[in-house]
């Protein structure tokens, strides 16, 4: 089967491990929600799952422009244009699929809470805890989940599509 035939299942691929890095991610926030010191002795510093915008990178990179307007068509002057890196020598990937999502520490400032009698507690008892809000992460820990149960029903479906056609 030619490659193309497989660009669905890659591209889920893809997809699948991107959810999955902010699904470790999520569970990371969680776990450390009220971790006050860590190795450095600065509280915990919530991460992020950073999805880059694929396409858009790709066509800037090769200098090329993409219409808004639906009714516009997008012309291809080069055909090296819209050419993956993938493809170029040595622009390969391990598993043949780029990973998409970068993970980040969040900047936001950490929150400060009056407890005289916590360990870490400064002078005038305030304790600087963790920038993890354990309702957003729970959002985005659904979020993820449903996005990764949506790719998995985009490989069965790829998979069906690929059985019926042996079937032929």
């Amino acid at each position: 089967m030619s490659d193309g035939m497989f660009s669905a299942i890659k591209i889920s691929g893809s997809g699948l491990r991107g959810q999955r890095t902010k699904m470790d991610v999520v569970a990371s926030n969680l776990a450390n929600a009220e971790t006050t010191r860590t190795a450095d002795g600065t509280p915990y510093r919530r991460q992020r799952a950073i999805f880059k915008q694929m396409l858009g990178e790709r066509i800037q990179r090769h200098h090329g422009t993409m219409g808004r307007n639906p009714a516009e068509d997008m012309v291809r002057t080069d055909p090296r244009h819209m050419t993956s890196p993938a493809t170029r020598p040595g622009g390969h990937t391990p598993d043949g699929v780029s990973s998409a999502v970068e993970v980040a520490p969040d900047s936001s400032e950490f929150r400060v809470v009056y407890d005289p009698g916590h360990p870490d507690a400064d002078a005038d008892g305030y304790v600087l805890m963790p920038n993890v809000n354990p309702i957003s992460e729970m959002v985005d820990m659904i979020t993820a989940s449903r996005a990764y149960e949506a790719n998995v029903s985009a490989v069965q479906a790829a998979k069906d599509m690929f059985n019926d056609a042996l079937k032929i």
